[in-house]
């Protein structure tokens, strides 16, 4: 099991630098976890990470809180970008469609929500408020072998 991987984040700017890198290394078929607390920085990272996918960094990227999901496609397939904030669990994935979107790249934010659908095999980003109002530490776990020279 690889250890976790805890990187600084002294900005917005550090914050989208590694959501660029994480979507350098993304494939269909993954999940990003994106844990912490209200404004630990999870929707900035998930916007950031879908606009370096797509290629496009003006890219509209809502925040998924009211309809829940959003979808993109993106060079490499499709992504997904949940907010399970107003789910109760598991229960109501379905209708949202969780099992289609698992072939592409899901981007989940609330995963404790998630229950037993949360995947194994997911990269999980805990977000962490730092010391100064921008600041962020991210705790990585998950995807062995490809958080290799990420910090």
């Amino acid at each position: 099991m690889q250890a976790p991987v805890t990187i600084h984040l002294p900005d917005a700017a550090a914050t989208e630098a590694l959501a660029a890198r994480l979507a350098a290394r993304a494939r269909p078929g993954d999940a990003i976890l994106l844990e912490g607390p209200l404004g630990a920085g999870k929707s900035t990272l998930a916007r950031a990470f879908l606009r370096a996918a797509s290629g496009d960094p003006g890219l509209e990227v809502p925040s998924p809180t009211f309809t829940l999901v959003q979808g993109y496609e993106l060079p490499i397939g499709a992504a997904h970008h949940f907010d399970l904030w107003r789910l109760d669990g598991p229960a109501d994935l379905a209708e949202l469609g969780w099992e289609e979107a698992r072939e592409g790249i899901v981007l989940v934010e609330w995963p404790d929500r998630l229950g037993p659908l949360a995947p194994a095999d997911a990269l999980t980003i805990a977000l962490t408020p730092g010391a100064a109002e921008e600041q962020r530490v991210a705790t990585l776990t998950g995807w062995p072998g490809r958080l290799a020279g990420l910090a």
